[in-house]
């Protein structure tokens, strides 16, 4: 039986220790007056605006061959919270309240979260419940209105849910059942669980053993990840995931770290891979939060390079384009990445 009352073991203890909101404002936290540029201010106007634009009248996002979708709807609103918009804060703040709204609506009795359910409904309940979990960490109220309840309640269910379809081995893949696994629908677990877990919401210790377990198995000698257990190459863009996992599992000092931040930059240094790549802005999103987490020389060079190349990637009309999901989901994973510095979100906070 999963323990769910117990203090986690010391390697978790970070997974389990609270950020206050506060500490957005910490030194740690604040970002230095080189990371952010006048240009980069300009660009997060343009894409904002963007977001905003292309919001359906349900509070939702489509993007190409995505219809209404959790998971573009979720990534858009992170992008406006990064900015520091939340529901009845700031230019976007009724934005990202009308997606709140659209979400808290596909959740499902089971957990599940989930409006188009053709794409894989487990990657859409893993970026909704992340951005459930921003929301309620950092609106004020607790328990004391009805939609912070209707958070807390939804995210609840959200988790067990999540716990309740782990595989075997530890991972998760495309479909709510305990079948089979891979890293990249596996770390949108972890992170939402760690976002779950930082604003409050209960989360068994044996759920996260099991999962940084799966990833371990996931590395191969190169120091890269594979996409699931068994034979396989290895791939920056999961590599970033594999790494960015191990820290929000509350893993900050280890060989797969060092590992897999060195083939990083051997493989995927700004510059040297091109944007026009599949799973470019996919890879970016989680290389960027693994050098931050991180720190010292990987994030300083890794993070002017990613700057100044999504900069010069920005269409005129104030989007990115991903060339395999479309514009909405490289706008928002943009977005999110170049206002990391910012530290708004209390999932990129140390």
């Amino acid at each position: 039986m999963k323990d769910r009352f117990r203090i986690l073991i010391p390697l978790l203890a970070c997974f389990l220790a609270r950020p206050a909101f506060a500490q957005g404002s910490s030194a740690e936290n604040s970002a230095a007056d080189s990371e952010i540029t006048e240009e980069l201010d300009a660009a997060v106007a343009s894409g904002l605006s963007f977001l905003a634009r292309t919001q359906n009248d349900d509070g939702s996002w489509s993007d190409g061959r995505f219809g209404k979708n959790v998971a573009i709807t979720s990534l858009a609103c992170l992008a406006m919270m990064s900015d520091g918009h939340l529901p009845g804060r700031g230019q976007y703040g009724d934005t990202v309240d009308r997606g709140v709204g659209f979400v808290l609506s596909s959740a499902t009795e089971s957990g599940l979260i989930t409006a188009d359910s053709t794409n894989g409904p487990m990657y859409g309940h893993g970026f909704a419940t992340l951005f459930l979990g921003e929301v309620y960490g950092m609106t004020p109220g607790g328990d004391n209105t009805a939609r912070s309840q209707q958070l807390y309640e939804t995210l609840v269910k959200a988790v067990r849910l999540i716990e309740q379809t782990q595989n075997d081995d530890g991972g998760w893949r495309y479909n709510p059942v305990p079948y089979d696994a891979d890293v990249s629908v596996t770390i949108c677990q972890i992170m939402a669980l760690r976002s779950a877990r930082n604003a409050g919401i209960e989360v068994a210790s044996e759920t996260i053993d099991r999962a940084v377990e799966y990833v371990r198995l996931c590395q191969n000698a190169d120091g890269g990840f594979k996409y699931q257990l068994g034979s396989g190459t290895s791939a920056w863009p999961r590599t970033a995931a594999g790494v960015a996992s191990l820290y929000y599992a509350g893993i900050y000092e280890d060989d797969a770290i060092d590992k897999g931040l060195q083939y990083l930059e051997n493989n995927a240094m700004p510059g040297r891979v091109p944007p026009s790549r599949s799973h470019y802005f996919y890879g970016q999103y989680y290389a960027v939060q693994t050098t931050y987490l991180a720190g010292g020389d990987h994030w300083a060079t890794w993070w002017p390079a990613v700057r100044e190349e999504l900069l010069d990637l920005q269409s005129d009309d104030g989007g990115w384009e991903d060339r395999s999901v479309g514009k909405t989901y490289g706008t928002s994973m943009a977005l999110i990445i170049l206002q990391m510095p910012k530290r708004y979100l209390p999932i990129f906070q140390k």
